[in-house]
């Protein structure tokens, strides 16, 4: 038996769908339509439920009066979702090949791959150079500083320095 009052703070944790002119809320985004801090028109910032900053921020068009916004309709919104998610998207996939390389060499034993991870911790911040065998297994591992470039001729010097430490 399910009481009120757990029916009650379920639903409350469930934001309610909003759908104002300048204000919708909805499938965990939030539009908001603001006024343009470089000019005089305005823009429409979207916000991922829980994300303390806005996904993206653009411009906004004006009404028929030239004056006040134009409304937020389910149309503009269903977009504006699409786009802010689109955006987030790229963002972790470029994030993600900025922060892990790989690359494939042929070696005498045969091909390797080379995967460089970087670890973004903020006091102790480092690379993870790694190295693996057709079969993926892995050959070795070493700790390299961040800035270290992955590329052929350094995947290479690697495996010919026997997988020690590059300097």
């Amino acid at each position: 038996m399910t009481s009120n009052t757990t029916v009650e703070a379920i639903e409350a944790d469930v934001p309610a769908s909003v759908k104002e002119a300048r204000l919708w809320c909805n499938n965990g985004w939030t539009a908001r339509v603001i006024e343009n801090e470089d000019d005089e028109g305005w823009a429409v910032e979207m916000i991922k439920d829980g994300e303390p900053e806005p996904a993206l921020v653009g411009p906004w068009t004006m009404g028929r009066d030239k004056k006040n916004p134009k409304p937020l309709d389910a149309a503009a919104f269903n977009t504006l979702v699409k786009t802010a998610s689109e955006f987030l998207q790229r963002q972790v996939q470029q994030s993600h090949a900025v922060h892990h390389q790989n690359i494939t060499v042929n070696a005498p034993s045969g091909r390797i791959s080379i995967s460089l991870d970087m670890v973004t911790e903020e006091d102790d911040p480092h690379a993870l150079l790694t190295a693996h065998d057709a079969n993926g297994e892995e050959l070795a591992q070493v700790r390299v500083k961040p800035g270290f470039k992955l590329n052929k001729a350094s995947a290479n010097a690697w495996i010919d320095d026997g997988y020690r430490t590059p300097c």
